[in-house]
C-alpha cells in the first residue's frame, strides 16, 4: 500500500513512518522540509508541502491509497491562535478536502482526548461530548478540527476513522511531558498536583492503533486507543519504584487553580514564560483527561503494555541520554 503521513517529523509520526516502511509499505513523508526530516528512515519518500498551504497538498497525495493525518500544533502556555486555528483547524480542512477531491479510499486523523476536556475522575468513551469552554487552546482547536471539521465531512461521505489517543510517552520524546520526567530525573520536580490525570500509551502502542484503524477500523467510526489511566501521583510512585528517585510531593490542585486566576490578570501587562501562564497553571488543577479504550480494544485489537514496563524502558533511556550528556 501507498500511505501519505503528514506529521512525519513529530514524535508519533516518525514512529508511525518508521513502521510502516518496516512492514513493506511505500510511505510518502510530507514536511516543511528536507533538513526536518533527518531521523525518517531513506525508504521513506519526502514530499516538500504544508497543511496550511492546501495546493501544496494534491500532488504529494495524488495516487495513494490512503492518508494518515497526524500533523497538529501542541503548545502549551503559548497564545498563538492564528497559528493554532491555521495548523489545527485550518489544515485538517484542507487535508480532508484534498482527500475527497482525489477520491483517496480512506484515511485516519489524529484527534486527541484533549476534546473531551476535564472528564473530572470519569473515564468517558466515544459518544461523551463536551462543548466548552476549553482550557486551552489546543484543546479548542483541536475540538474544532473534530467536531466542525472531520464530522461534517464524515457526514458527507468522506472515508475518514478518527483515533483519540491520550498522552503517549516513550524513549525520545520531547514535547511538553517530557518536561516532567527531565525535571524529575534532575531532581528539580518538587511538587505535582496528584489529582492530574492522563491515560498513558507507549507511543509503539499507540502507532499500532493507528495502523489498526487504517487497516480494520470502519469507516465513519471514532476509536479511542489511548491506555489506561493514571494519576500523577500513581506514575511518579510507579517511577520512583523503578529509579530509586523520590516522587515530588503530592500537593491539592486548588494551589494551581488559585495562580492560574492571579496570572491571568497579569498577563495582559507582561508574558510569562510558558509554564507559568495563567492556561498551563489551570492544566495542573486536577484535571483528568481519561477515556474508555474497550471499543478499540475490541474492534482493532488495541493492547497498550503495562506501564511499568514501557516507563522502565523510557526512564531508562533518559537517564543514558543524560549520563552521556553530562560526560
Amino acid at each position: 500500500m501507498h500511505y501519505l503521513v503528514t506529521g512525519a517529523t513529530g514524535f508519533i509520526g516518525s514512529h508511525l513512518v518508521e513502521r510502516l516502511v518496516n512492514d513493506g509499505h511505500r510511505v510518502t513523508a510530507l514536511v516543511r522540509g528536507p533538513s526536518r526530516a533527518n531521523a525518517l528512515p531513506a525508504d521513506a519518500h519526502l514530499a516538500v508541502g504544508d497543511i496550511t498551504d492546501k495546493a501544496s497538498l494534491r500532488e504529494p497525495m495524488a495516487g495513494v491509497d490512503g492518508v494518515f493525518h497526524l500533523a497538529a500544533w501542541y503548545k502549551v502556555g503559548v497564545d498563538d491562535v492564528a497559528t493554532a486555528e491555521a495548523v489545527n483547524v485550518e489544515g485538517t480542512r484542507h487535508v480532508l478536502e484534498v482527500m475527497a477531491e482525489l477520491n483517496i479510499d480512506k484515511g485516519v486523523y489524529t484527534s486527541s482526548l484533549a476534546v473531551f476536556s476535564n472528564t473530572h475522575g470519569e473515564v468517558v468513551d466515544e459518544s461523551f461530548r463536551y462543548d466548552g469552554p476549553h482550557l486551552s487552546l489546543y484543546d479548542r482547536t483541536k475540538w474544532e478540527a473534530h467536531y466542525e471539521v472531520a464530522e461534517p465531512m464524515i457526514d458527507d461521505g468522506l472515508p475518514l476513522i478518527i483515533v483519540q489517543p491520550g498522552a503517549v510517552y516513550g524513549p525520545g520524546d520531547r514535547g511538553p511531558t517530557w518536561l516532567l520526567w527531565e525535571a524529575y530525573l534532575q531532581q528539580r520536580l518538587s511538587v505535582i498536583p496528584g489529582e492530574n490525570g492522563f491515560c498513558w500509551g507507549h507511543v509503539e502502542d499507540t502507532v499500532s492503533g493507528i495502523i489498526s484503524a487504517m487497516e480494520q477500523g470502519t469507516p465513519g467510526q471514532t476509536y479511542i486507543i489511548a491506555g489506561e489511566p493514571y494519576t500523577l501521583a500513581d506514575v511518579f510512585e510507579l517511577a520512583a519504584s523503578l529509579t530509586g528517585i523520590d516522587p515530588p510531593r503530592t500537593v491539592s490542585p486548588a494551589i494551581f487553580r488559585v495562580l492560574a486566576r492571579v496570572i491571568a490578570p497579569i498577563e495582559r501587562l507582561y508574558q510569562p514564560p510558558p509554564q507559568y501562564t495563567s492556561e498551563a497553571l489551570g492544566l495542573l488543577g486536577g484535571v483528568t483527561y481519561w477515556g474508555d479504550n474497550t471499543k478499540a480494544t475490541q474492534a482493532l485489537g488495541l493492547d497498550h503494555r503495562p506501564l511499568r514496563e514501557g516507563l522502565a524502558e523510557t526512564l531508562e533511556y533518559e537517564m543514558d541520554a543524560m549520563e552521556m550528556n553530562n560526560s
